[in-house]
């Protein structure tokens, strides 16, 4: 049991590793710093580790881009409710359709939606000129783009069958 927590553990941080380090390829789209790897960094901790732990990988991602300048406050809803709905998507279905689709309801439409109040209480946005679902397009805009390289990675795991003695492996 410890080992497969260990083994989970490690592979969480490696994966927190490459989204603080993937964040440094993002790009700007409307007032949001868009990056991808975050999402396809979601879907992987989704598939390999579950909900929670990629619930807390995204935290810890959001905290050091936060502290290391490579992204904003956003980054915390964004990130977060995605994995979470992606991890429960793959959890209860080990379907990658739905957990790809979860991952960009989460992030792009709640995300978004969550990020209004944030960027309000928080950044200094003017709540008379910044509209209520004005973060929706850029989140939608980097999840899809990041859910399309984990599906992509996903699907190839699966076909070669690789997918499933990686998990394995984890269990263990």
């Amino acid at each position: 049991m410890k080992s497969g927590s260990t083994k989970k553990l490690a592979l969480a941080g490696v994966l927190c590793a490459v989204a603080v380090v993937g964040s440094m390829f993002s790009f700007p789209v409307l007032g949001s710093k868009c990056a991808p790897v975050q999402h396809m960094v979601n879907i992987l901790c989704a598939v390999f580790l579950g909900p929670w732990y990629g619930l807390g990988a995204a935290f810890v991602a959001s905290l050091l881009r936060n502290l290391l300048s490579l992204g904003s406050l956003l980054a915390f809803p964004g990130s977060m409710c995605g994995a979470l709905l992606c991890g429960l998507a793959w959890w209860k279905s080990k379907n990658l359709w739905l957990t790809l689709a979860a991952e960009v309801f989460g992030t792009g439409v709640i995300g978004g939606l969550l990020s209004y109040p944030i960027a309000v209480a928080f950044m200094g946005a003017d709540a008379g000129t910044v509209a209520f679902y004005a973060y929706v397009a850029p989140f939608l805009i980097s999840t899809v783009a990041g859910s399309i390289l984990a599906g992509a990675l996903v699907f190839a795991l699966q076909k070669s069958g690789a997918l499933g003695s990686m998990r394995g492996a984890l269990e263990h």
